[in-house]
This record gives C-alpha cells, sequence and structure tokens, in this order.
C-alpha cells in the first residue's frame, strides 16, 4: 500500500468518525427540539384553554378516543377529575381529547381547535361549539373527518351517559362539511339509551343552543359513515 493511499484512507476514517459524531450530535437536538416544542404547544393550549374545575370533581377512569391506525380511534384509559354536571363533563374530556393525545401520531384533532362553548337540551341532544380551526386545519379526506369525528362523539358517548345525539357547529354556525366531506349537518348518535341516564341535565338557559337545533336537518349522522340518515325523534 503506497503512503498516498494510507494517508487517503486516513483522511477517509477520520471523515466518517467526525460524521458519525455529528450525526449523534444532531439526533440528540433533533430530540430535544421536539420535547420543547411538545412543552410549548402544552403550555399554549393551557393559556387558550385551561382545564375546567368543578367542586364536583372526581377523579374516575375516563375513555378518551385517539387514533388507533389510519382509518379507525380506539379508547385509551386515563385518570381525569371529571364532573357530575353534564355540560361541565362534557368539556373536561373534549379538552383532554384535544389537548392531551398520547402521540402525535394518535392526535384525532388540530392542536389549534378550541372548544368555544357547549350546550346540552334535556332531551339529551348536544351541542359542541367548535374554533374554525377544526374544519380549516383538520386534513381533508373521508378516513382523516371520519377520525376526527368519531372521536368526538365516542369521548362523548363513553363518558357522558345523558347525552343522546351531538350537533357539531364552527364558530356559532352550521357547516356542511367537515373538511369537505363528513357532513355535519345533521347529528351524531350518541347511543345512549333513557335508561342510562344517570347524569340528569339542566333546561337550558340559552337560546343559542335550542336555535341550533332548531335551524338543523332532522338527520343523524353514524360516525365513520360521512353520511346522513333520518333521526328517530328523542323518547
Amino acid at each position: 500500500m503506497t503512503r498516498n493511499l494510507k494517508v487517503i484512507l486516513g483522511i477517509l476514517a477520520i471523515a466518517v468518525t467526525i460524521g458519525l459524531i455529528s450525526l449523534r450530535s444532531l439526533q440528540q437536538h433533533v430530540a430535544r427540539l421536539a420535547e420543547t416544542q411538545k412543552a410549548e404547544e402544552k403550555a399554549r393550549l393551557d393559556v387558550l384553554a385551561p382545564p375546567i374545575s368543578t367542586p364536583t370533581d372526581v377523579m374516575v377512569s375516563a375513555k378518551i378516543f385517539w387514533a388507533a391506525g389510519p382509518d379507525s380511534v380506539a379508547p385509551v384509559v386515563i385518570q381525569l377529575p371529571l364532573s357530575a354536571d353534564p355540560v361541565q363533563r362534557a368539556k373536561q374530556v373534549l379538552h383532554a381529547l384535544i389537548a392531551n393525545p398520547p402521540t402525535p401520531e394518535q392526535r384525532t384533532l388540530p392542536a389549534d381547535t378550541q372548544l368555544l362553548a357547549f350546550y346540552a337540551l334535556p332531551d339529551g341532544t348536544a351541542i359542541a361549539d367548535f374554533s374554525d380551526a377544526l374544519t380549516s386545519e383538520t386534513p381533508s379526506g373521508i378516513l382523516s373527518e371520519e377520525i376526527a369525528a368519531d372521536s368526538i362523539a365516542q369521548t362523548l358517548a363513553n363518558n357522558v351517559s345523558a347525552l343522546r345525539r351531538l350537533k357539531i357547529l364552527v364558530h356559532g354556525q352550521e357547516v356542511d362539511t367537515l373538511a369537505g366531506h363528513v357532513d355535519l349537518t345533521g347529528f351524531f348518535d350518541l347511543g345512549t339509551a333513557a335508561s342510562a341516564q344517570t347524569l340528569p341535565i339542566q333546561p337550558a338557559t340559552t337560546n343559542a343552543a335550542r336555535a341550533a337545533v332548531s335551524t338543523s336537518s332532522q338527520r343523524s349522522v353514524t360516525p365513520g359513515s360521512g353520511s346522513a340518515n333520518p333521526a328517530k325523534p328523542p323518547n
């Protein structure tokens, strides 16, 4: 082996070593950056929509439905302090759904989404009013939209037994679709039998809730279907 070849090989070995060290340093930097961004996002969400606390809160095992793949949601059981009041309880579980996904891949709703208001009528009809981010930042596509709608409906159905159907509004207005596909003009059936209403709903005091229901078409949307079907009137 000539001297020049030995020098070239030595230089290459040094370059490879430096490259490996730099790559490891870069990976560590990216990991630290990701952790910082996650902490900043949580802090921002806490400012925009701080956790709701009520005097009747009790720590329970709540089922929050996050993404379980590209086309489905599945419950994740977490410990949450939940209110005995169904409206406050609904706000609490929806806040957890938006703010605390176990991993970024399991997120179903855009991080900038805010729950602006939540109403419940005595017949079990729920009205959830979200910020514009729900429609503007949800990826357009039947699967991504169905996952978003399913996660909201399933989380409410499994944690607030008094609710029977759900109407989704955006900034106080009815919209045709979530992001071009899933129908939002009807109601999502929460599949709750009247006998299971363990948390009684007090009469709504706001006209906005009643107006949202009266101006909506009498259709119910089955989560995951992206279509609407005739609704059965509440008992």
